[in-house]
């Protein structure tokens, strides 16, 4: 028997070698989350100490496969009679040498999918096929907010350990705030865990059409058979059974055939199952079993910070006061203030500019997202289609695309976000009105011949590098009309 003056490698061979004889007697999702980043922190003559990541870990080590483990120790090391957990935060960081990977060591082959022809589906097992999961929607990439936080969380504790909580899990919201993404991400998730799961993806109208296939070719029961084989069965838009008694008749068995083996059962709607109106009262009842989550409207700052989030995903640089613009004016859906953003984007791409607030404003009146237009400047002068006449028109043109004013790019402000638009407010002077450089150094105070000079050619120096810089001097020309 090993004594607690074992190697920490000594301990990481054991833990692996009684690890592979608990492994059988376990679930394979609850396996993979609850022994992941544990470790024997010490061996006793009669005990032995393991350490876990955090305490829900060790109440459902503790609680749950407790007399399980203990037989798998005692079959590894007979003398043992008692097993001690204890909680070790730091078992949880990537470079804790002691804890156990066990996703890792006890990695399945994956399974192979076989994409069907001309369409965004893939066969999974024999009579089963799926959706395709979107790789882009995950858990991490969605932004949460009081809005959402609690389906965001119930969605996580679902993909760590699907069948075993939350089930079903019914989400319900309005269109467009993010309901697909969060089931497509915990599809996504659990695979991630375990590539062995068969996780199903479909909406409510493919479900029907595959039930009026069976029923036309008179193998209902070959369809109840082939859906036992699913681990996860994720229904998006349930609300569009309504009236279809034969379909929920069809869903509601395999409902039971898959609750009764634990698996994971997740359904969207854009309502709660009380408000479901054509759907029978025992579905109804069924939803209401496990747990039910909303997704609301977004609040202004989650809103925002979606955009922020957007930007990144699409490697693009926008002004933050052009963000909290759309933010402040498109709040009917996520689907619509991201629509707002790309179209923003793709027109500036198009032009060679920069989106600014008067541009985006443009969309949002365009597209009907807003019946007034908040956030922007009315008094602020109309810049587009000016005519430009006086070195005053560009500085106060480029003082409003800037959102500073016109005396400070006339001043002696030594400050970066003041500095470059005097510097562009030189550059298209002198490009556009042609005027010398002493006469454009009359107009900012009497600024000597030199600095206007250094100014434009620094300015030309950067927009053969800085497309930025180029995208906001193109949109200060279409805003001046050139």
């Amino acid at each position: 028997m090993p004594t607690a003056s074992i190697a920490k490698s000594g301990n990481h061979d054991l833990w692996l070698q009684i690890l592979k004889e608990v492994e059988p007697s376990v679930k394979r999702p609850h396996f993979l989350t609850w022994f992941q980043n544990t470790a024997i922190l010490s061996v006793g003559k009669k005990s032995i100490v393991i350490g876990v990541p955090n305490i829900f870990a060790k109440d459902w080590l503790e609680h749950k496969i407790n007399t399980d483990l203990l037989e798998a120790v005692q079959r590894v090391c007979p003398a043992v009679e008692e097993l001690i957990f204890e909680v070790d935060s730091n078992l949880a960081l990537p470079n804790d040498s002691r804890a156990l990977n066990v996703n890792r060591h006890f990695a399945k082959n994956a399974k192979k999918v076989r994409k069907l022809a001309g369409r965004r589906e893939v066969k999974l097992v024999e009579g089963v096929s799926s959706k395709c999961l979107n790789p882009k929607y995950t858990l991490k990439k969605f932004v949460v907010g009081p809005n959402n936080r609690l389906a965001h969380a119930a969605c996580s504790a679902v993909a760590k350990a699907p069948g075993a909580l939350y089930n079903p899990l019914f989400i319900y919201g309005g269109v467009g705030l993010g309901k697909t993404h969060l089931l497509q991400a915990i599809g996504n998730e659990i695979l991630k865990n375990d590539s062995d799961q068969v996780v199903v993806y479909m909406t409510s109208e493919r479900f029907t059409s595959e039930i009026v296939e069976a029923i036309g070719k008179r193998n209902s029961k070959a369809f109840k058979d082939r859906y036992r084989k699913v681990d996860c069965l994720i229904i998006d838009d349930i609300q569009f059974l309504a009236n279809k008694d034969r379909t929920q008749e069809e869903f509601f068995h395999t409902f039971n055939e898959l609750y009764d083996h634990n698996k994971q059962i997740i359904i969207s709607s854009d309502r709660p199952p009380k408000e479901l109106s054509g759907l029978q009262d025992r579905l109804v009842s069924r939803f209401e079993m496990g747990m039910i989550v909303d997704v609301s409207l977004p609040d202004y700052e989650t809103r925002l910070a979606i955009l922020h989030a957007k930007c990144r995903e699409h490697e693009v640089l926008i002004h933050a006061e052009v963000l909290e613009f759309i933010a402040m004016n498109v709040h009917e859906s996520v689907r619509e203030l991201e629509g707002v953003l790309l179209q923003a984007i793709a027109q500036a791409q198009l032009e060679h500019s920069t989106p600014t607030v008067r541009s985006v404003a443009k969309i949002v009146k365009k597209l009907g997202r807003s019946k007034e237009v908040r956030g922007l400047i009315e008094s602020a002068v109309e810049t587009s289609g000016i005519e430009i006449k006086s070195a005053e028109d560009i500085i106060e043109v480029v003082s409003s695309h800037f959102r500073i004013a016109s005396d400070d790019i006339l001043g002696n402000s030594r400050k970066k976000h003041i500095i470059l638009p005097r510097q562009i407010s030189m550059y298209l002077i002198r490009t556009e009105l042609k005027q010398a450089y002493e006469q454009i150094g009359e107009s900012f105070g009497g600024k000597n011949h030199t600095t206007v000079m250094h100014a434009v050619e620094k300015i030309e120096d950067l927009l053969k590098t800085d497309k930025r810089l180029l995208g906001d001097i193109n949109s200060i020309k279409k805003e001046m009309g050139l």
